[in-house]
């Protein structure tokens, strides 16, 4: 089970990433159907969203999970411990390197722009289908898709579940990640969104130096186990 403490740093990078979401979501989600049953429409879009952030923290944090377990058994002890070192710091690294980025003191890798979501067998097929048939389901199973969008944001909450210690604890982090971006994209297509797209660059700073935070907790507490 994740400290209150990780979870609320995780919720709170959500929030403050609204205006990012916005910004770079917002044409996306503004093309669903919003006639009658609106919101309905971007609830079942963000429920999907958040299934696959969840999935996706999910099984990294079943990664490290499985990777404990062969080191408690006593099985190839020190390749296994080595191996969570990597991992815990290939996050922090990632984390770093996500939140200068964030605030604008480096360029976004462009290896981020590799998973995307139109690379996925039937996401065409999906995507016309939520824009033309207007059925929850499949507005649902878009959202399950744009889960994979290339993003800073998310990227950094898939990093910081590398080091999650099992597959419980890896998906409560990202999917309470997922929840906190949930207003953000709810108030597109209202008067508010305009408003924090003007929020932007205090956004991304506030989540870039989240981001950081969570990375140099990450070092201490691999400093502290280490001792």
């Amino acid at each position: 089970m994740p400290e209150w403490g990780e979870l609320s740093a995780m919720l709170l990078m959500g929030l403050v990433g609204t205006a990012h979401c916005i910004g770079m979501c917002g044409p996306l989600v503004a093309i669903l159907p919003s006639e009658n049953g609106a919101i309905r429409v971007h609830l079942a879009y963000n429920l999907g969203r958040i299934t696959m952030y969840t999935l996706v923290g999910a099984l990294l944090g079943a990664l490290g999970g499985g990777l404990q377990s062969l080191g408690s058994t006593g099985e190839s002890l020190a390749w296994v411990a080595r191996l969570q070192l990597m991992m815990s710091l290939l996050a922090a690294a990632l984390l770093i390197v996500l939140g200068l980025a964030r605030i604008g003191l480096i360029r976004e890798p462009s290896w981020m722009s590799v998973a995307s979501p139109t690379m996925i067998p039937g996401f065409r097929q999906i995507h016309t289908a939520a824009i033309n048939r207007r059925r929850i389901p499949m507005i649902y199973a878009f959202g399950v898709f744009m889960g994979l969008l290339p993003c800073g944001l998310s990227y950094a909450a898939f990093s910081r579940a590398v080091a999650a210690q099992s597959l419980f604890e890896g998906a409560a982090l990202v999917g309470v990640f997922g929840l906190g971006t949930l207003p953000g994209l709810l108030l597109v297509g209202t008067g508010l969104a305009p408003f924090m797209n003007r929020t932007r660059t205090l956004s991304n700073a506030l989540s870039g130096l989240l981001m950081i935070g969570m990375s140099l907790s990450l070092i201490l507490d691999l400093l502290l186990t280490t001792i």
